[in-house]
C-alpha cells in the first residue's frame, strides 16, 4: 500500500506558544495593509466608474458642455440622411404569407334584417352600399355627402341612419331650442328611442328611460345606456314602469332634484330610539352574559369524535373570540327612562371614534375593552353628558360657517349641506318607441270601443308581456299629458299619437352625432352583432334566424356583403 507522508505535529509546547506570539506581532501590520490594499483597490474602482460616467454623458449629450462640442463646421449638402443607420435598424423584410391563410374580402354594402316581409329578408331600405367610386348610397336616402368620410362613420352605423334621423326629430319635436328640462323615453333599448335618449342627454336634457320588457333583463344593455344618460337622468326597467306610483315619484325628483333634507327631520329620531330600545332587549334576551359568544348555542357543542374532545376547548375558544360576547341583562323600564335620543347619538358616536382609531392604528385612542352591550348598559343606568358638538351640529367656527357632517345624526338632519342637487327641469315631453308587443296592445285597445269596461276587456284577452308594455307606455304618456306637453312616436305608428318624420335637417344631425371624436368617443352609440357574410355568405341566413327569435337580444343585427 501507498501511504502518503504527512508531517506530524511537534510535541514542544514552548515552541508552539512562541509561535503564535510570533503571528500575534505580525498579524496586526498584516491586517492593516490587507485592509489599506482594500481601500485603494475600492477608491481606484470608484474613481474610475465616476470617470467612465462623466465621458459617456459628454459623449452622448446633445448639450455642449466644454464649449468645443458644437464647434466643428457643418459640411456642405449635409442633411439628416447624410448618416444611414446601423443595418439592424432597417425595416425587416415582409413575412412570407401563408398559403393556406384566409384573405377576408372587402366590405362592399350592409343591410339590417327587413322582420316586416313574410319572410322576413336583409333589408334594402335600411342599408349602406359603397360605390366603386367611394360615394355611399343610403337604401333610404340615396347618396350621402361625401364629408362623411372625414367623420369616420363606420359603414354599420350608417345602416341605423333612418333610426338616428327619427331619434333627432322626435328631440326637435318635444324640445324647443334653447330650452332644457326632462324627457321621458319609453323603449330606450331600441335603436330610434335609444338615439333620442342619447341625443337628449348630449344636448344637456335629464332623461328619464325605460327598457321595454324584452331588454329589461340585459344587464350589460342596463349598465350601458346608463352610463350614456347623464344625472339627474336615470334608466329604469319595465316591470318598474308598470307601477305608476314609482315612476311619478322618480320623474318628480328628476325633474326637482332629490333634497335630502326631507330625508327624515327631528321627529324620526323618537322612532329610530324606540326601535333600537326594542332590538337591544331581544338581544339581550338571546344572547345573555356568561355565554362563549353571541352565536348560536349549537356552534359550541361538541360533535366530533372522542378522540379530538381534548383540543376542543382551544380551538372553539379561538374560534369565538372572533365573536361579540353576550350581553349584561337590561331593564325595560330603566332603558326607556334613561336612554333617550340624545344618548342614542352619544352612543351613535363613539363606534365612529373606535372605526377611525382601529382604521388609522392609532393604539392610544383604540379602546380594547369596547364592547357595545356593556356599553349601552353603563349609559343606561348613568346616562352620560352628551357632547355639544352632537347635540348641536354646528360649526366650530361660529354659525355662518356651513356645517358639514361626516356621520349620520338623529338629532339633526344636515345630509344636504355641502352638495349640489342636480335638478332635470320641468317636463318637456316623451318619446314612444314601438315595439311589437305594445303595438298590439294599443290597437287591441283603440278597437275595442271608447268605454273603459270594453278596454279594460280587450287587455284580458293579452298576454302578460303585452299588458306590462301597454302599462309602462301609458305611465309615460299621462305623465306628459298631464304637464301639456307633446307626445311622439318613433319606429311605426300607434293610434292616436304622432309620429314623427325626419327631415333633411334631421339626417344632417344625425350624421353629426355618429361622427366619431379623436378620443373614441360619439354622441350615438349602438348595440350592433355583425355578420360577414361576405366572407361567409351562409351568414345571411343565420343572421335572419337569429332576428327571427322571439328573443334576439339587444344587439341590432347587421349583415356585411
Amino acid at each position: 500500500q501507498n501511504h502518503t507522508n504527512y508531517p506530524k505535529p511537534t510535541t514542544n509546547n514552548n515552541r508552539g506558544k512562541s509561535e503564535n506570539r510570533e503571528v500575534q506581532r505580525r498579524r496586526p501590520n498584516k491586517m492593516a495593509s490587507i485592509l489599506a490594499s482594500r481601500t485603494s483597490a475600492t477608491t481606484a474602482a470608484s474613481t474610475l466608474r465616476r470617470y467612465n460616467a462623466a465621458i459617456w454623458r459628454k459623449t452622448m449629450s446633445t448639450m455642449p458642455r466644454d464649449g468645443t462640442t458644437f464647434d466643428e463646421p457643418i459640411p456642405e449638402g449635409y442633411t439628416l440622411d447624410s448618416v444611414k443607420p446601423p443595418k439592424y435598424w432597417a425595416m425587416p423584410d415582409a413575412p412570407e404569407e401563408d398559403p393556406m391563410a384566409y384573405r377576408r374580402k372587402p366590405v362592399t354594402s350592409a343591410h339590417a334584417i327587413d322582420l316586416t316581409s313574410n319572410p322576413p329578408k336583409i333589408s334594402l331600405k335600411d342599408s349602406a352600399v359603397i360605390t366603386p367610386s367611394g360615394n355611399v348610397i343610403h337604401g333610404r336616402y340615396g347618396e350621402l355627402p361625401p364629408e362623411i368620410e372625414e367623420l369616420g362613420i363606420p359603414l354599420e352605423y350608417l345602416v341605423l341612419l333612418h333610426p338616428a334621423a327619427e331619434g333627432a326629430a322626435a328631440l326637435r319635436h318635444v324640445a324647443k331650442e334653447g330650452e332644457k328640462g326632462t324627457i321621458l323615453v319609453y323603449a330606450a333599448g331600441e335603436p330610434h328611442a335609444m338615439s333620442a335618449a342619447q341625443l337628449a342627454s348630449a344636448d344637456g336634457h335629464a332623461v328619464v328611460a325605460v327598457l321595454s320588457g324584452n331588454h329589461s333583463g340585459n344587464g350589460e344593455l342596463f349598465d350601458a345606456l346608463k352610463s350614456m344618460i347623464k344625472e339627474p337622468g336615470t334608466v329604469v326597467s319595465e316591470e318598474f314602469a308598470c307601477v305608476k306610483t314609482y315612476v311619478r315619484d322618480l320623474v318628480h325628483d328628476a325633474v326637482v332634484g332629490e333634497d335630502p333634507s326631507v330625508y327624515y327631520g327631528t321627529a324620526d329620531a323618537d322612532g329610530y330610539v324606540t326601535d333600537f330600545h326594542q332590538y337591544a332587549l331581544e338581544y339581550a334576551q338571546m344572547y345573555p352574559e356568561g355565554i362563549p359568544a353571541a352565536v348560536d348555542p349549537d356552534q359550541y357543542k361538541f360533535t366530533g369524535k372522542e378522540k379530538d374532545r381534548k383540543y376542543f376547548k382551544e380551538n372553539i375558544t379561538a374560534y369565538l373570540s372572533q365573536f361579540p360576547q353576550g350581553a349584561p341583562a337590561l331593564d325595560i323600564a330603566t332603558v326607556k327612562s334613561n336612554f333617550t335620543k340624545e344618548q342614542y347619538a352619544a352612543f351613535k358616536a363613539k363606534f365612529g371614534k373606535q372605526t377611525a382609531a382601529v382604521i388609522s392604528a392609532d393604539k392610544g385612542a383604540i379602546d380594547h375593552d369596547f364592547s357595545p352591550p356593556k356599553l349601552l348598559r353603563r349609559m343606561t343606568d348613568i346616562p352620560e353628558k352628551v357632547d355639544d358638538y352632537i347635540l348641536d351640529q354646528k360649526h366650530s367656527l361660529g354659525d355662518e360657517e356651513l356645517f358639514i357632517p361626516y356621520e349620520f345624526s338623529p338629532l339633526q338632519n344636515n345630509l344636504g349641506n355641502g352638495l349640489e342637487t342636480p335638478k332635470g327641469g320641468p317636463i318637456l315631453g316623451a318619446v314612444i318607441g314601438v315595439t311589437a308587443e305594445l303595438k298590439t296592445a294599443a290597437e287591441a285597445v283603440a278597437n275595442a270601443g271608447s268605454s273603459l269596461k270594453a278596454k279594460a276587456e280587450a287587455l284580458q284577452f293579452l298576454t302578460e308581456s303585452e299588458k306590462n308594455a301597454f302599462t309602462a307606455a301609458r305611465s309615460i304618456i299621462v305623465l306628459a299629458q298631464e304637464a301639456g306637453k307633446p307626445v311622439v312616436v318613433v319606429g311605426g305608428q300607434l293610434p292616436g299619437l304622432e309620429t314623427v318624420i325626419p327631415t333633411e335637417e334631421d339626417i344632417q344631425e344625425a350624421l353629426v352625432a355618429m361622427e366619431i371624436e379623436e378620443d373614441g368617443t360619439s354622441r350615438l352609440n349602438y348595440f350592433l352583432q355583425l355578420y360577414r357574410a361576405s366572407d361567409y355568405p351562409i351568414y345571411e341566413d343565420y343572421a335572419i334566424h337569429r332576428a327571427s327569435e322571439e328573443l334576439p337580444g339587444p344587439r341590432q343585427i347587421i349583415v356585411t356583403k
